[in-house]
């Protein structure tokens, strides 16, 4: 259920793909039985093309992975983590309109990482 701008990740590859990555990382929480998440999937899918080298764009099923939703206080999906420097940026909850996830991405693209 990923468009090919946007990649799978799970628990074990959470830390490499998503904590460890020099660009920001978008983290789409899901899972198939989930309408909202299906509805989210191709606005996931066109803002992965449309970042493309800016942000990474990962999709996780929330049913074969639970350490990493749980971690995170993932209670509902879709949910769209917006990570950068390894720490959470910004948080959606539900099935939103795509400006409202690029306005997400806006701010978290251009903010500077404070170390």
């Amino acid at each position: 259920m990923a468009g090919q701008a946007v990649y799978e990740v799970n628990d074990a590859t959470f830390e490499k793909e998503v904590l460890q990555s020099a660009e920001p990382v978008l983290v789409d929480f899901w899972a198939a039985w989930c309408g909202p998440c299906r509805a989210l999937a191709p606005v996931v899918d066109e803002v992965a093309t449309q970042y493309a080298g800016k942000l990474k764009v990962m999709k996780m099923d929330v049913d074969s992975n639970s350490a990493t939703p749980m971690r995170y206080g993932i209670r509902g999906i879709p949910s769209l983590l917006l990570f950068k420097g390894g720490q959470v940026a910004d948080q959606i909850v539900g099935f939103v309109p795509k400006e409202t996830i690029e306005r997400s991405i806006q701010k978290v693209v251009s903010q500077k990482v404070v170390s």
